[in-house]
């Protein structure tokens, strides 16, 4: 029987109130963090927002398992691999960063933020700390419009005919790293403008689907547990990504085989990252692209924030108006 009109579905409210519940959660690590703004202590700043984090997490009505985090167990305080947060309720699967862009805050650069997603129990991949190359753009595109196999000459190409452009009117976003040189030589041949970033990659790989980012394209390597919370953003936004683990060793290889992955070399898409019903919040700590920065004003701040669902493809925008007098998660 269907339910009658105008009135929610089963769970249809809790979901709503718990995607607002992961923006309280972002936004008390971004005001925790962006004390430590251009002071030059990256660890501090990082270790502020975890510790609000987990703090607001608390109040969270989930019996959530942290599966993208920063660390293991022996590593704490840093929200840990196998970390249990909630008070209690359906079980849920979360990634985590605090502080992406620890770097960035400290040198007062922008695009810094705090991040999570989450969805239900098993649905995301399990990615160890090691490198991923990764390839992502914006929705609206066909499927399979560019692959990690393809050479980036082909990608562009590819990319510019399906957007009706010219490949000199695509832009590239990847890491400022040696590792790019190649890279970043080949997306010039192609005649691509390359935006080079020093930090903070899922804001790279999320600008894609932002349309006043003017980010055509993703590529490059970075960190694996990153891709996995760059690709439930973009699985509520209907974006394209593709990753492959990459290995400095054996050890490496051996530990993503005991991790459940048979095929070390697979390439997992965005579906594949992060299946099911996902939700991703992400609040501003220096202002980018995407995101405006945490503005203190005496005892009160603003932050500005985003979160989205896969299963509704909505994306909201939220400005908090905060009194920080009455937040002792801030305080550091």
């Amino acid at each position: 029987m269907a339910p009658p009109k105008n009135r929610p579905l089963p769970g249809a409210m809790t979901d709503r109130n718990l995607a607002l519940e992961l923006v309280r959660v972002t936004e008390a690590a971004a005001l925790a963090a962006a004390r430590w703004i251009g002071l030059g202590d990256k660890n501090a700043a990082d270790g502020a927002a975890v510790e609000a984090m987990r703090h607001a997490f608390d109040a969270v009505a989930i019996e959530g398992t942290v599966v993208i985090g920063e660390g293991e167990m022996d590593e704490a305080p840093m929200l840990y691999i196998g970390e249990k947060v909630g008070c209690g309720g359906p079980k849920m699967d979360i990634a985590v960063d605090p502080l992406e862009g620890t770097t960035l805050t400290a040198k007062g650069g922008p695009n810094a933020m705090a991040t999570l997603a989450l969805a239900e129990e098993g649905k995301f991949l399990h990615a160890p700390d090691i490198y991923m190359d990764k390839i992502a753009v914006g929705a609206g595109l066909p499927d399979g419009v560019v692959n990690l196999d393809d050479s980036v000459a082909n990608n562009l190409r590819n990319l510019a005919r399906a957007k009706r452009c010219d490949r000199s009117d695509l832009v590239v976003c990847m890491l400022d790293r040696d590792r790019h040189k190649q890279l970043l030589a080949h997306c010039r041949e192609a005649g691509a403008r390359v935006v080079l970033i020093s930090d903070g990659d899922v804001a790279g790989v999320i600008a894609t689907a932002m349309p006043d980012a003017e980010i055509d394209i993703y590529m490059g390597s970075g960190g694996a547990p990153e891709g996995v919370l760059a690709a439930a953003a973009l699985r509520c936004v209907g974006g394209q990504m593709q990753g492959r683990l990459q290995y400095e060793s054996e050890d490496q290889i051996e530990r993503v085989r005991q991790m459940g992955h048979a095929d070390p070399k697979r390439v997992f898409t965005c579906e594949q990252m992060a299946q099911g019903d996902v939700m991703f919040a992400a609040t501003g700590v220096t202002t980018g692209a995407m995101l405006r920065g945490v503005r203190r004003t005496g005892t009160s701040a603003i932050t500005h924030s985003i979160v989205m669902r896969s299963h509704s493809g909505t994306v909201r925008f939220i400005e908090g108006h905060h009194n920080l007098a009455q937040k002792t998660w801030t305080a550091t």
